[in-house]
Protein backbone atom coordinates (compact mmCIF):
# COMPACT_ATOMS: atom_id res chain seq x y z
CA UNK A 1 0.00 0.00 0.00
CA UNK A 2 1.55 3.45 -0.39
CA UNK A 3 1.59 6.43 2.01
CA UNK A 4 3.19 9.45 2.19
CA UNK A 5 5.53 10.13 4.74
CA UNK A 6 7.54 13.62 6.08
CA UNK A 7 3.85 15.41 5.61
CA UNK A 8 3.59 18.20 8.57
CA UNK A 9 0.57 17.96 10.97
CA UNK A 10 -0.42 21.63 9.88
CA UNK A 11 -1.05 20.31 6.63
CA UNK A 12 -4.35 18.62 5.26
CA UNK A 13 -3.24 14.76 3.94
CA UNK A 14 -3.58 14.79 0.85
CA UNK A 15 -5.35 11.87 -1.41
CA UNK A 16 -2.75 9.79 -3.84
CA UNK A 17 -3.85 9.62 -7.48
CA UNK A 18 -2.11 6.52 -8.43
CA UNK A 19 -2.78 2.89 -8.44
CA UNK A 20 -0.61 0.65 -6.51
CA UNK A 21 -0.39 -2.18 -8.95
CA UNK A 22 1.73 -4.75 -7.03
CA UNK A 23 -1.16 -6.66 -5.33
CA UNK A 24 -3.19 -7.06 -8.57
CA UNK A 25 -0.22 -8.85 -10.34
CA UNK A 26 0.41 -10.95 -6.99
CA UNK A 27 -3.17 -11.56 -7.26
CA UNK A 28 -2.71 -12.51 -11.22
CA UNK A 29 0.21 -14.92 -11.10
CA UNK A 30 -1.52 -16.74 -8.23
CA UNK A 31 -4.97 -17.27 -10.40
CA UNK A 32 -2.60 -17.78 -13.49
CA UNK A 33 -0.80 -21.01 -11.50
CA UNK A 34 -3.91 -22.37 -10.08
CA UNK A 35 -5.59 -22.13 -13.78
CA UNK A 36 -2.74 -24.16 -14.93
CA UNK A 37 -2.50 -26.86 -12.59
CA UNK A 38 -6.34 -27.50 -12.81
CA UNK A 39 -7.42 -27.28 -16.34
CA UNK A 40 -5.15 -30.41 -17.00
CA UNK A 41 -7.59 -32.17 -14.64
CA UNK A 42 -10.70 -30.95 -15.81
CA UNK A 43 -10.29 -31.57 -19.20
CA UNK A 44 -11.13 -35.21 -19.47
CA UNK A 45 -11.66 -37.01 -22.94
CA UNK A 46 -14.36 -39.93 -23.94
CA UNK A 47 -12.28 -43.37 -24.60
CA UNK A 48 -12.60 -44.20 -27.89
CA UNK A 49 -10.17 -46.23 -30.15
CA UNK A 50 -9.18 -44.45 -32.42
CA UNK A 51 -8.52 -46.38 -36.28
CA UNK A 52 -5.09 -47.27 -37.44
CA UNK A 53 -3.52 -45.28 -40.14
CA UNK A 54 -0.66 -46.40 -42.96
CA UNK A 55 1.89 -43.61 -42.96
CA UNK A 56 2.67 -43.55 -46.65
CA UNK A 57 4.95 -40.81 -47.91
CA UNK A 58 3.92 -39.14 -50.86
CA UNK A 59 7.29 -38.71 -51.89
CA UNK A 60 9.50 -41.79 -52.51
CA UNK A 61 13.40 -41.57 -51.89
CA UNK A 62 15.36 -42.97 -54.47
CA UNK A 63 17.14 -45.59 -53.60
CA UNK A 64 21.11 -44.97 -53.10
CA UNK A 65 23.64 -46.38 -55.30
CA UNK A 66 26.87 -47.55 -54.21
CA UNK A 67 29.67 -48.17 -56.14
CA UNK A 68 33.22 -49.58 -54.70
CA UNK A 69 36.32 -50.12 -56.36
CA UNK A 70 38.69 -52.62 -55.21
CA UNK A 71 42.22 -52.27 -55.03
CA UNK A 72 42.85 -54.07 -58.66
CA UNK A 73 40.66 -51.00 -59.96
CA UNK A 74 37.82 -53.31 -60.49
CA UNK A 75 34.39 -51.52 -60.25
CA UNK A 76 30.89 -52.61 -58.78
CA UNK A 77 27.77 -51.39 -59.03
CA UNK A 78 25.77 -52.55 -55.98
CA UNK A 79 28.00 -55.99 -55.57
CA UNK A 80 27.41 -56.14 -59.30
CA UNK A 81 31.02 -56.37 -61.26
CA UNK A 82 30.81 -54.13 -64.05
CA UNK A 83 33.02 -55.08 -66.79
CA UNK A 84 33.63 -52.01 -69.25
CA UNK A 85 33.78 -47.81 -68.89
CA UNK A 86 31.27 -47.51 -71.16
CA UNK A 87 28.73 -50.46 -69.09
CA UNK A 88 29.52 -48.24 -66.22
CA UNK A 89 28.69 -45.04 -68.40
CA UNK A 90 24.95 -46.08 -69.51
CA UNK A 91 24.02 -47.24 -66.05
CA UNK A 92 24.98 -43.91 -65.06
CA UNK A 93 22.91 -42.06 -67.50
CA UNK A 94 20.33 -44.36 -66.97
CA UNK A 95 20.12 -43.10 -62.95
CA UNK A 96 20.61 -39.89 -63.76
CA UNK A 97 17.52 -39.18 -65.85
CA UNK A 98 15.28 -40.26 -62.66
CA UNK A 99 13.73 -37.34 -60.37
CA UNK A 100 14.88 -37.29 -58.29
CA UNK A 101 18.28 -38.54 -58.92
CA UNK A 102 19.61 -40.90 -56.79
CA UNK A 103 22.83 -40.30 -54.36
CA UNK A 104 26.16 -41.65 -55.34
CA UNK A 105 28.31 -43.37 -53.02
CA UNK A 106 31.43 -44.64 -53.56
CA UNK A 107 33.28 -47.00 -51.42
CA UNK A 108 37.59 -46.86 -52.44
CA UNK A 109 39.24 -49.46 -50.97
CA UNK A 110 42.31 -48.24 -49.06
CA UNK A 111 44.70 -49.70 -50.99
CA UNK A 112 43.16 -48.63 -54.69
CA UNK A 113 44.90 -46.34 -56.71
CA UNK A 114 43.47 -42.78 -57.03
CA UNK A 115 42.98 -43.16 -60.95
CA UNK A 116 40.38 -45.67 -60.42
CA UNK A 117 38.36 -43.26 -58.22
CA UNK A 118 39.27 -40.32 -60.27
CA UNK A 119 37.92 -42.36 -63.50
CA UNK A 120 34.62 -43.37 -61.48
CA UNK A 121 34.10 -39.28 -60.83
CA UNK A 122 35.03 -38.56 -64.58
CA UNK A 123 32.27 -40.98 -65.50
CA UNK A 124 29.86 -39.79 -63.12
CA UNK A 125 30.63 -36.14 -63.90
CA UNK A 126 30.21 -37.20 -67.89
CA UNK A 127 27.02 -39.36 -67.22
CA UNK A 128 25.31 -36.13 -65.44
CA UNK A 129 25.31 -37.24 -61.94
CA UNK A 130 25.30 -33.93 -58.96
CA UNK A 131 25.12 -36.09 -55.65
CA UNK A 132 28.40 -38.19 -55.15
CA UNK A 133 29.71 -38.94 -51.38
CA UNK A 134 32.47 -40.71 -50.08
CA UNK A 135 31.76 -43.81 -47.85
CA UNK A 136 35.11 -44.30 -45.10
CA UNK A 137 35.55 -45.51 -42.30
CA UNK A 138 35.62 -43.63 -38.65
CA UNK A 139 39.48 -42.74 -37.17
CA UNK A 140 39.03 -45.02 -33.99
CA UNK A 141 42.11 -42.85 -32.91
CA UNK A 142 40.03 -39.54 -32.74
CA UNK A 143 37.11 -41.26 -30.70
CA UNK A 144 38.84 -42.68 -28.28
CA UNK A 145 39.47 -45.97 -29.12
CA UNK A 146 42.27 -48.03 -28.88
Amino acid sequence: MAMTVGQSSEEEPSVMATINTTPLVDVMLVLLIIFLITIPVITKTVSVKLPNANNIPTQTKPQDITIAVDAAGNVYWDDKMVPSSDQLLTMIEQQAVRVPQPEIHIRGDRQASYKFIGHVLYELQRGGMVKVAFITEPDLNQLGVH
